[in-house]
């Protein structure tokens, strides 16, 4: 079996699906790879180190000749017209806002598996893409608000005085949640979050933050998986009750709250911004599912009464060696977990195969 890497397409993507580890352990596996000429070379994977991990290198065609391609971000349908028919694709590829690369896909009769479809189970956790390129975004999330804030996070004693500490403020304590919290902490900040989950309390205080809690805070706000659901309309007014008080003392709020198949949850109102100290920054993980902040624009930086809002995408690909390697240890996983006696075997009664498979055989997989 073959196995196909090539140089990701979509702006300002700077990972690969495969770094050079990840092919060494699947060339033992008795799987060649093929790797396009510099598709790790952003991700500071050079071509020698993949020929020296047993990979063979070539060109923009190698995808027609391979039996699973593996992206990082979702192909263009004219890179998907040079799969051969009955290939399979791994990669992050948005089910839910693709119905024309999944048309494709499906007349192509390509496979395709969504790694963000991963189901949220213990034997599934090495493969979880979702939690891995979290960690890299809660961590430079912090990074890029303190580039932006106009004071130091740390509190400093000098020989001009004593600088108090920044107040950061964390909204939601998933994984991106849980690593901006502890990066703001290790910077020296004074760090406080509130997530709807009550079963989060004790991860976020054992990083050193306070976890504000309200009535908003329930059981019932924790579905499958861990996520967060939806709030009742009461339950979320005095969510947003709570968040406008703790929030007008804050320089650096990170937001990262998102529901699965849903456009992210509001939790910061223009009004609210309006209430901020000037100079105070706000960092929006979830600017692509439509923002947390009201006033958030993805990928563009928004001033409004002196308060910047961030709405940055795609955070982990500005951390590309990191973020590199642990997607493609979780797609080195799903790969072998698939492969039976040297082919990829696609078992739709599987229950991680079958949840991630969005295309088959000619037909669209609904994944809305």
């Amino acid at each position: 079996m073959r196995i196909g890497v090539p140089k990701e397409t979509a702006p300002n993507e700077r990972r690969v699906a495969l770094v050079p580890d990840s092919v060494a352990r699947l060339r033992k596996a008795g799987v060649a790879v093929l790797v396009e000429r510099d598709a790790g070379g952003r991700a500071f994977c050079e071509d020698a180190s993949y020929e020296a991990a047993g990979a063979s290198l070539g060109g923009p065609e190698l995808c027609a000749a391979v039996d699973v391609i593996v992206h990082v971000q979702r192909p263009s349908a004219a890179e998907v017209e040079t799969y051969r028919e009955g290939a399979v694709l791994v990669g992050l590829l948005q089910p839910g806002r693709s119905k024309d690369l999944l048309e494709t896909l499906a007349r192509r009769r390509v496979t395709a598996l969504a790694m963000e479809l991963v189901p949220r189970i213990t034997r599934a956790q090495s493969m979880d893409v979702l939690s891995s390129q979290s960690t890299v975004a809660g961590y430079k999330a912090v990074l890029v608000g303190a580039d932006h804030l106009g004071r130091l996070l740390p509190m400093l004693t000098t020989a001009a005085g004593t600088l108090a500490p920044a107040k950061a403020f964390i909204l939601g304590a998933g994984v991106a949640g849980l690593q901006a919290i502890a990066t703001a902490r290790r910077l020296g900040a004074v760090v406080s979050a509130f997530d709807v989950r009550p079963a989060v309390k004790e991860q976020v205080e054992s990083l050193g933050a306070r976890f504000v809690a309200a009535e908003a805070v329930t059981a019932a706000a924790e579905g499958a998986g861990g996520y967060a659901t939806e709030l009742a309309e009461e339950q979320h007014r005095r969510e947003l009750e709570l968040i406008a008080t703790h929030i007008r003392e804050m320089d650096l709020v990170i937001t990262t709250a998102l529901i699965p198949n849903r456009p992210a949850p509001r939790l910061v109102t223009a009004a609210m911004v309006a209430t901020m100290k000037p100079g105070s920054v706000i960092v929006d993980l979830a600017a692509e599912a439509g923002g947390n902040c009201e006033l958030t624009r993805a990928d563009e930086v928004v001033s409004a009464r002196g308060v910047t809002i961030l709405g940055p995408s795609n955070l982990a690909a500005s951390v590309p060696l990191h973020a590199s390697q642990m997607y493609s240890r979780n797609v080195q996983t799903l790969l072998e977990y698939l492969l039976r006696d040297g082919r990829v075997v696609i078992d739709l009664a599987d229950q991680i195969t079958g949840a991630m498979v969005v295309t088959h055989e000619g037909q669209i997989r609904s994944k809305s």
